[in-house]
């Protein structure tokens, strides 16, 4: 019990002083602060004094606490009706779960499999087998998904319900309740109410996620939603929503991308202009077609082996107020002149079966095979690539690619790699994998990094067995490993794990060749030694999610 203060300070005791003064003096010290008001007595044993009012305090302060109004209990979380994981699997995504929180070991990384990287991987099988994932895995998983951005569309399908359930009372994963279509809260696209509510109330990432959803289940009906609130929409936030548009566009959207032409931001002007570029029957595709075709004719001059076996180029001479709306940029980037960037915009817009047309019905391979009066080839094609990519046109995107196993510099399109990644894409699976494949073969390793992130995973037979090959010519060779380390860590994850035993032979330490850089037969046989461990890893993964 505290002791009552008697003597000089009756008059204002102690106990009736602020806290924040009695704190003050505590931490100050009482001589050097008396708990005494100015001109009052200090009492004669201070601190004493001080421990009982602050005692008195502490009882008053709990005695006059009032009780907390309880929150309300969060709901069950909905019911997950796929089927639980196989012992083995769940195991396994503990382990790579572990592996990724674990903290980085330094130096090479020796023979051993990264496991981080095989999570991705992991994710897409158990998806594709559908089962859900464990409930003490799932923080993990969500922690994980929040490190990487990569991972979660495939983490929060694979978290599910349960995923989105804890999201919502852990800020730390808002992400799921905010980020891509795969994560985000989307209601039943058949419910009117609904979509409209949350189209109006909505985060902008659970709009982005609705007018996808809605976009996918009926085309019609998302431009109906989007064109309700276009006009009051921010600009960056219109240039996000006309981009949903890609999936399913069609004649029914170019009223409504006709009229973003005139939209007061640039970059929303350039998206409509590109969408409408896609649908060659439009009235913008065919403006930019008369146009391109004014600019770009056979020549009749009766030059060369006959009429019209070469391309005559008369680029334009200005770019007039309706060129401008259809999306063509007037001011060119800093070093690239004026008309042959008028020239490409036209170009890349048109299209491309007007060229065909326009060459006297010559196929594609034989209209790029044409020699190009003025030095203009080289914009000519690399427009023609661009149109290529833009309207998904696999004839035109083939014929630009040319023969694999030709120099880059004497094919018709264009030498770059990045370029030709883009119209690679155009083409069916087995076809680009072969194409890399006899590319692989006739140049190496060297370039192709970014061709086989194109290829569909795992990679097809002749593919993997391209880089195979070429691996070991540069193993025999004496090259350096890590100058293929990109290439190793892709291999990793998309070749075929049948090929494991095929490379055992490549994992021996290969005898040092006085030409070749020093260690480098044991960092070879480590780079294998790895390869083959995580190949034989995916395939006992694979076989415990069966």
């Amino acid at each position: 019990m505290p002791r009552t203060t008697t003597g000089p300070t009756a008059d204002r005791p102690l106990a009736s002083f602020p806290w924040e003064e009695l704190v003050t003096s505590a931490l100050l010290g009482t001589d050097r602060r008396p708990p005494v008001a100015p001109g009052g007595h200090v009492p004669a044993d201070g601190p004493v004094a001080l421990l009982d009012a602050v005692a008195l305090h502490t009882v008053r302060r709990r005695a006059g606490l009032l009780p907390a109004v309880p929150g309300a209990r969060p709901e069950p979380t909905p019911h997950d009706p796929r089927p639980q994981l196989p012992e083995a699997a769940r195991h396994r995504l503990a382990q790579l779960l572990a592996d990724r929180a674990a903290p980085a070991a330094s130096g090479r990384r020796g023979a051993a499999p990264d496991l981080t990287e095989l999570i991705p991987q992991w994710l897409a099988t158990a998806n594709r087998r559908g089962f859900r994932a464990p409930a003490a895995l799932v923080p993990p998983l969500l922690d994980a998904a929040r490190a990487r951005t990569d991972l979660r569309p495939q983490a929060l399908t694979f978290a599910g319900p349960l995923g989105l359930w804890l999201a919502a009372l852990n800020p730390e994963w808002k992400f799921a309740l905010r980020g891509s279509a795969g994560g985000s809260l989307v209601p039943d696209t058949s419910d009117p109410e609904a979509v409209r509510r949350l189209w109006e109330e909505g985060l902008f990432a659970e709009r982005i996620a609705l007018l996808d959803a809605v976009r996918v289940r009926e085309p019609g009906a998302a431009l109906a939603l989007l064109t309700t609130t276009w006009p009051t929409e921010r600009a960056e936030d219109r240039l996000m929503f006309l981009d949903s548009l890609r999936t399913g566009l069609g004649a029914g959207d170019e009223e409504f991308l006709e009229q973003a032409l005139a939209d007061r931001s640039r970059n929303v002007r350039a998206t409509a202009a590109e969408l409408l570029s896609a649908l060659p029957s439009s009235a913008f595709a065919g403006r930019m077609a008369a146009r391109a075709t004014s600019c770009v004719n056979p020549d009749r001059t009766g030059a060369g082996s006959g009429a019209g076996a070469s391309i005559a180029v008369e680029a334009p001479h200005e770019c007039d107020a309706g060129m401008q709306r259809d999306g063509v940029a007037a001011v060119p980037p800093t070093g690239r002149g004026e008309r042959s960037w008028w020239l490409v915009q036209l170009v890349e817009a048109t299209p491309l079966g007007i060229w065909q047309e326009q060459f006297g019905g010559r196929p594609a391979e034989e209209i790029v095979a044409l020699p190009v009066a003025d030095d203009w080839a080289g914009e000519l094609h690399a427009a023609w690539c661009r149109a290529a990519v833009r309207q998904r046109h696999p004839e035109w995107a083939r014929a630009l690619l040319g023969a694999a196993s030709a120099p880059p510099a004497g094919s018709p399109g264009p030498a770059s790699i990045a370029e030709r990644s883009k119209l690679l894409a155009v083409l069916s699976e087995a076809e680009r994998a072969d194409w890399v494949a006899e590319f692989i073969a006739a140049h190496g390793l060297s370039e192709a990094f970014q061709l086989l992130g194109v290829c569909t995973v795992p990679w097809a037979g002749p593919l993997g067995r391209a880089v195979v090959d070429a691996l070991d010519i540069a193993r025999d060779g004496g090259s350096y490993p890590w100058s293929f380390s990109g290439v190793m860590g892709l291999a990793e994850r998309c070749l075929d794990p049948a090929e494991a035993d095929r490379l055992e032979v490549l994992t021996a330490t290969p005898d040092e060749q006085e030409d070749a850089s020093p260690g480098a037969g044991r960092y070879w046989s480590e780079a294998f030694q790895r390869l083959v461990s995580t190949l034989r890893l995916r395939a006992a993964m694979e076989a415990e999610l069966t």
